[in-house]
């Protein structure tokens, strides 16, 4: 590397395609230089950690979790031995899948004193507030879980953490209805569970339809982890400071709070409704072109081919309306997603369709509001959070998460009296 400003060259080790950051700090003007820095606004060209969890290529639409392909677990697996998967680094046998699936299942039930923080809530709040909160709530039920160091004591919370994610959803749903909470009903499995706690009424066993509840169990498989997307990174920032899981898994749950990312499948919806009509799409259609109109749900910041989740949900799709009766809204994402397959303005652009195209109207046959959307998000995700906050906890390259900056504003200014200013 020679540096533009002295003509002084550097020799720079590139390793694993990627050169160190602080390999650059020996670029200086002078010895009283602080060193060369990287300037990249939303990391849109730095790795920040070595993963062994999620593999991802976008130019080719491969998206893998611990090496094995999202279409064979889709189609072969379960979210709970998916979540084995994350979280161990290998496949489980069956006595050690049972095992894991019976210490999920036990772990359920949350303390009353957070139901009764739950009602605290007002009646229109948001349920992913609610979640936000409980979440970060439950490192005060379990004060032991800043020992993160302790092996044993870390993989309890990993435990407690997925098994209760699912109820603390349900509460928040069942909050904003006026609605009874529903406890866990551990004769039914991960999915179906809850399912139960969010639609139980007043029957005495709810049997959730298998069809909705493989469909939903295929939705978590989905989302249970994506490499370092914003809210994972928020998980490893604050996790960096070795604050307990609890409150690491809450900033993620923050991070997806936002409209940027646990709310475009409801930009998805809102677009479908508005196009409204199969006869409406060809005008829609040259209104993106004409930049009049935004097309919601096709393009990735790391997909650049079709996002493999996509082909999956939308076969997860046609399964749910068998049982829910046909939503119109499908025929218009079939409709729209054809065109824009075919059509040279968007292959030139590699707008293909992502998660979030279909995976809205899952949520919306289902009977869930738009609020509840990046809560059925979160619950799956917690597993990959956790996977990537157990990796980082026992990284030796990691330190506390501390980013430079360039600053802007004024120097060396002298302060001046509050009377004598203009």
């Amino acid at each position: 590397m020679t540096d533009n400003r002295t003509g002084k060259t550097y020799e720079v080790d590139v390793t694993d395609d990627t050169v160190r950051a602080i390999d650059l700090r020996q670029i200086k003007v002078n010895e009283d230089d602080f060193g060369l820095m990287t300037y990249d606004p939303a990391f849109m060209n730095t790795a920040s950690c070595r993963s062994s969890i999620t593999y991802i290529d976008g130019d080719r639409g491969i998206l893998e979790y611990r090496g094995y392909p999202i279409e064979q677990l889709a189609e072969k697996s379960t979210y709970l031995e998916v979540a084995y998967l994350l979280i161990h680094g290998e496949l489980p046998n069956q006595k050690q899948l049972d095992e894991w699936i019976h210490e999920i299942t036990i772990h359920t039930f949350v303390h009353e004193n957070l139901k009764q923080f739950c009602e605290g809530f007002r009646y229109d709040a948001h349920p992913m507030g609610m979640l936000l909160a409980t979440t970060g709530a439950l490192s005060t039920f379990y004060p032991d879980a800043s020992k993160i160091d302790d092996p044993e004591i870390r993989y309890s919370h990993v435990i407690r953490l997925i098994a209760k994610m699912p109820t603390l959803a349900a509460f928040a749903y069942r909050h904003a209805r006026g609605m009874p909470y529903v406890y866990p009903d551990n004769e039914l499995n991960y999915p179906g569970n809850f399912l139960g706690m969010l639609f139980k009424m007043t029957e005495l066993k709810y049997e959730p339809d298998p069809r909705i509840e493989r469909a939903l169990d295929i939705l978590f498989i989905l989302h249970a982890d994506h490499e370092q997307n914003c809210s994972t990174s928020a998980v490893r920032a604050v996790g960096s400071s070795q604050v307990d899981p609890y409150s690491a898994v809450a900033a993620g749950v923050a991070a997806l709070y936002g409209p940027l990312h646990g709310g475009a499948n409801e930009a998805v919806l809102r677009m479908l409704r508005r196009i409204g009509t199969l006869e409406n799409v060809p005008d829609f259609v040259q209104g993106v072109k004409n930049g009049e109109e935004r097309l919601m749900g096709f393009g990735h910041r790391v997909y650049k081919n079709y996002d493999p989740r996509a082909k999956i949900i939308k076969k997860a799709c046609e399964d749910v309306f068998e049982v829910t009766g046909t939503n119109p809204l499908l025929d218009i994402a079939v409709e729209l997603e054809k065109i824009a397959l075919e059509d040279e303005y968007f292959v030139s652009r590699k707008l293909y369709p992502n998660v979030d195209f279909y995976s809205g109207l899952i949520y919306e046959a289902l009977g869930m509001p738009v609020d509840m959307f990046p809560v059925l998000f979160a619950i799956p995700r917690t597993s990959g959070w956790i996977a990537q906050w157990l990796e980082m906890t026992q990284d030796k390259e990691q330190k506390i998460a501390r980013p430079r900056q360039i600053y802007t504003g004024g120097r060396t200014l002298d302060y001046v009296p509050i009377g004598d200013r203009g």
